[in-house]
């Protein structure tokens, strides 16, 4: 299965900051929306980084309270790993366990245009699972 399975049943939009914005909004943010990134816009419709709620408790453990004073592209993570909506979800879901990460934006081209976590995965695939079963449990109901 690809990844625009996931995506097609999600909602649309994927929630960003700006690199300019404050570390406090990105905790706002993460805490009002109940998502654990945001995608750093880079303005164009592109990723300038991600910062997690991990990016968030390395911060605070450092820098203490101050961090909410912390501009985003100070602490948000450049080298962001995308996929596109053409891959498949155990290509993702590979890359995710091997770099231990759990969020990953879907782009096509330079655009941003998802973003799929780990819980997305393990949601669809529950899913897929629970519909296999009811199909064979009706096959066998009626042979």
């Amino acid at each position: 299965m690809k990844v625009e399975a996931i995506l097609s049943a999600k909602r649309s939009g994927v929630v960003t900051v700006l690199p300019e914005d404050t570390i406090a909004t990105v905790a706002r943010v993460l805490a009002e929306k109940a998502i654990g990134a945001v995608v750093v816009s880079d303005g164009r419709d592109g990723v300038a980084g991600i910062i997690t709620e991990r990016d968030l408790v390395r911060a605070l453990a450092r820098f203490g309270n101050e961090t909410v004073t912390h501009g985003v592209a100070e602490l948000m993570t450049r080298d962001v790993v995308t996929a596109t909506s053409h891959d498949t979800i155990d290509d993702v879901s590979e890359r995710m366990t091997r770099g231990k990460f759990r969020h990953v934006p879907i782009m096509e081209g330079e655009r941003l245009v998802g973003m799929v976590s780990i819980g997305d995965i393990v949601k669809y695939r529950i899913e897929s699972i629970e519909a296999e079963a009811s199909a064979m449990r009706e096959y066998i109901a009626t042979a």
